[in-house]
């Protein structure tokens, strides 16, 4: 059995539309928030797949909620990575660009060293390295960024909602990274298990791009007029948490793998936004 923590999310409901046989638990059935209860209750499944897409998200509630980010984001996750090695079953789970502290100019691939600023991305590289750690034979670890879906709230569906108003409004044009739809993430991390890939992958949909290019090709892409966009500095719009200014990820071993990664988001946008505007 696959089971699937995180299904109602953005991520997890991709999978299930690739998985629909897969056991999707929701948190009243599986608390991550209480890491020490974990592996007592995925021992009742028996899964022979583990897939991770639950995950604490809330960046700017994460400064004052390290610890409860913490408890999900890292000490659960190593829970599961443990408790896979000790079943020897496939354990996949999923990280963040914002393990990066955003001040090179390249895209970070997979060997370049983590330096996060803020306590989200603290809490997602403990993740990473008790995932790592505890099942290093059997994970597949995934660094991802900038999700969205056609299915759930997220930063295509607040551009459309924007510019049905008719207004200008201003987006960031000073944060760089790749957007990321959840369908191609799912599909092209099931074609990576099973080519045997183990070990940190990043996945991505190319090429990179600012939050102010990407409300105007959404705009674009629905027929809307891209010049309700106005782009602006990210000081004009302060957070309690620190955003990487560039977190584009590239990856050094997607071709060593044989697999061609995901395709360029502006191929992939238009469903999204179909599905948006239904």
């Amino acid at each position: 059995m696959i089971l699937l923590t995180g299904g109602n999310g953005q991520l997890g409901t991709a999978f299930r539309s690739l998985l629909p046989a897969a056991r999707a638990v929701a948190r009243r059935e599986l608390d991550l928030s209480r890491p020490a209860g974990v592996a007592a209750t995925l021992d009742a499944w028996r899964p022979s797949l583990l897939i991770n897409c639950a995950a604490y998200t809330a960046v700017d509630r994460a400064e004052e909620e390290e610890a409860a980010a913490a408890a999900i984001n890292a000490e659960a996750v190593g829970v599961m990575a443990a408790f896979a090695a000790t079943r020897d079953i496939p354990f996949v789970t999923f990280s963040t660009d914002y393990v990066f502290d955003g001040a090179g100019g390249e895209p970070y691939v997979e060997s370049d060293t983590p330096a996060p600023i803020n306590a989200y991305g603290r809490t997602k590289r403990a993740g990473e390295v008790l995932a790592l750690e505890n099942h290093p034979a059997g994970t597949l670890l995934i660094r991802t960024s900038w999700l969205v879906s056609g299915t759930h709230p997220n930063f295509i569906g607040t551009m459309l909602r924007l510019a049905r108003r008719g207004d200008p409004f201003r987006v960031v044009d000073d944060q760089h990274g790749c957007p990321t739809i959840a369908a191609d993430l799912a599909r092209v991390t099931l074609a990576a298990l099973d080519a045997g890939a183990r070990g940190l992958l990043h996945l991505v949909n190319p090429p990179a791009t600012t939050w102010f290019d990407l409300a105007r090709a959404t705009l674009k892409t629905a027929g809307m007029n891209p010049d309700l966009v106005e782009p602006c500095p990210s000081t004009d719009f302060p957070r309690p948490a620190a955003r990487p200014s560039y977190s584009v990820l590239g990856s050094e071993r997607l071709g060593k793998l044989g697999l061609a990664g995901l395709p360029p988001w502006r191929e992939s946008l238009p469903g999204v936004v179909e599905m948006l505007t239904r």
